[in-house]
């Protein structure tokens, strides 16, 4: 085997690597459904004591982000503020399925939940 193909049989052996990771974390995730977070808010009134999962994201949230330089990060959330597309995510479990939602703003959500603060969800694509 010439050394090209060799390579294309390994970039293709780490695609593979990476697919299969992927199908894992759908399986280890099971069903994740995805609502409005008006229908999120409906839900919880409909259980008693739900745990809820929440994490704020956006793509410049995260001050330590190191995708752009620090002083245009800044300049660009002082200079344009709507670029900072801050969201919200919840997660919980209702019968079996896990349902998430992301909102905009922080959502009203029910005094008797239990809240979990997580720093990041990830949900599978």
């Amino acid at each position: 085997m010439s050394a090209a193909g060799a390579a294309g049989a390994a970039g293709a052996s780490a695609a593979g690597a990476t697919a299969a990771a992927i199908a894992q974390a759908i399986k280890a995730s099971g069903a994740i459904v995805q609502i409005e977070p008006e229908d999120f808010l409906s839900l919880l009134g409909r259980t008693e004591g739900a745990l809820v999962v929440t994490a704020a994201g956006g793509f410049f949230s995260d001050p330590s982000s190191r995708i752009l330089p620090s002083f245009l990060a800044r300049w660009i959330q002082k200079v344009l503020p709507r670029i900072q597309q801050a969201n919200y995510k919840y997660l919980t479990a209702y019968k079996g399925l896990i349902f998430f939602t992301k909102a905009e703003k922080p959502l009203d959500l029910p005094n008797d939940i239990e809240l979990i603060a997580a720093k990041k969800i990830w949900i599978p694509a």
